[in-house]
């Protein structure tokens, strides 16, 4: 599995604090060991929003939106419910 990151991601993840940066670099972990072994962490909670879009919980305020095309997994954003409702918006 490949995984890219957008701009977009990059920049809100420098902007987070120590703590929120360490929240989504676990939830992108267990991402990757959901992805080797198939088996899903309860609060990983993974769901499908649109066709190839999908989220993952990095706490209970922030999300992480990733796209799974072609075997490429690309962090999108991080953000709350209302920055993932606006991203998908304007997709």
């Amino acid at each position: 599995m490949i995984f890219l990151t957008t701009a977009l991601f990059e920049r809100l993840f420098k902007k987070l604090d120590f703590y929120k940066q360490e929240e989504v670099k676990r939830a992108v972990s267990e991402l990757v060991a959901f992805f080797d072994s198939g088996i899903k962490t309860e609060g990983l909670g993974l769901k499908q929003l649109r066709k190839t879009i999908w989220e993952i919980r990095a706490s209970i305020k922030d999300r992480i939106l990733f796209s799974l095309v072609d075997g490429k997994t690309t962090l999108l954003i991080i953000g709350n419910h209302d920055d993932i409702r606006k991203f998908l918006k304007n997709l």
